[in-house]
């Protein structure tokens, strides 16, 4: 036993140094590659005795941490079913996600990185469960991002391609059904745990046994999770805005929350490796807001600078500084539990 406790500490403290030195590499790899960031820089150091920037700056930092204490929030009401925690645990633990979740495709591990803080609640619940929190915030930005669409093809794109009245209405059919069908997939993922007891009838016992954790939650608390993720998204959509406005690029807010719902909606059905997502997110913003600001002469050049520099500076607010404060966390992670856990996953 002395022996397997050992073996047990040692390749947890080998895991955690890896997550570590994974995730400082990612960072300093976006930091310190990122061609347009001494630009960046030096575009914020020229405006920094500007009016208000200080205070607008200081805004969307401060707009980070409010971003993931609801997350925290939403994690904990959501971890409930399970194990009770408290907010600064939660908060840890959200953080140590995102830390973890830096280097991997999609931000997979970010599931991994939140429950090995867990006590003793199941680990295969935890992951499950926030997989159905992550399932809410995707809902917010296929909502927002499909009806951002629906108003920008006939504002923008008609110049483009040829939507007549006709295809425009079946794509308007198409979107709000799909929209319907999610949310009541969403609604009732209790079904899920009926489900797998028809699929995994005659076997993987220990499987099926972690699905029931699905029918633990009623609509109601599943609604108050979809309001959570809502006010998230409001939350960093308004920092995109303000991050925009810093570096002047010249947009009303209303046109603004369409184009930025439009760079989430599709950021989030594009798969992606964290270490190319910054790249593919200025890329994305880029080609919205040069349709919006075409046949504009003299200003595309620094208006392209402004977009790709308010989408560097988020990322490095929302993602690189919630991952270097997550890694402070990772030593806490506990990857091997006594064998009087090891039942709940």
């Amino acid at each position: 036993m002395i022996n397997k406790t050992k073996v047990g500490k040692t390749y947890n403290k080998l895991i955690q140094v890896v997550i570590l030195l994974l995730a400082y590499w990612f960072i300093y790899d976006q930091v310190f590659y990122r061609k347009n960031l001494p630009q960046i820089w030096k575009a914020l150091m020229e405006d920094f005795n500007n009016d208000n920037f200080a205070w607008l700056l200081a805004g969307v930092i401060l707009l980070m941490f409010v971003n993931w204490a609801i997350e925290a929030v939403k994690w904990r009401y959501l971890m409930a079913k399970i194990e009770r925690i408290n907010f600064w645990k939660s908060y840890e633990a959200v953080l140590t996600g995102v830390t973890v979740s830096s280097f991997t495709p999609n931000r997979i591990g970010e599931y991994f990185g939140r429950v090995f803080i867990l006590n003793s609640g199941s680990r295969v619940e935890g992951i499950l469960i926030t997989i159905l929190g992550s399932m809410s915030q995707l809902l917010i930005t296929v909502f927002t991002g499909s009806a951002a669409l629906l108003l920008f093809i006939p504002l923008y794109l008609t110049k483009y391609w040829d939507f007549n009245g006709y295809l425009y209405y079946v794509l308007v059919a198409i979107v709000v059904s799909f929209n319907a069908l999610i949310l009541g997939f969403y609604l009732n993922v209790s079904f899920l745990s009926t489900l797998k007891e028809k699929i995994l009838r005659n076997g993987l016992k220990k499987i099926r046994k972690f699905f029931r954790i699905f029918a633990f939650y009623h609509n109601r608390e599943l609604i108050t999770v979809l309001l959570y993720s809502l006010f998230r998204y409001i939350i960093f959509s308004f920092q995109f805005f303000i991050l925009l406005h810093i570096f002047n690029v010249p947009i009303p807010y209303l046109d603004a929350m369409m184009l930025i719902s439009l760079i989430y909606f599709v950021m989030a059905i594009i798969p992606t490796i964290a270490l190319t997502e910054l790249g593919i997110r200025g890329s994305v913003a880029l080609y919205f807001f040069g349709i919006y600001f075409s046949g504009m002469t003299g200003t595309m050049d620094e208006i392209n600078f402004g977009v790709l520099a308010a989408t560097t500076l988020l990322w490095a607010i929302n993602l690189g500084v919630p991952a270097l404060m997550g890694s402070v966390f990772v030593f806490r992670l506990k990857f091997f539990r006594k064998s009087a856990n090891n039942e709940n996953g």
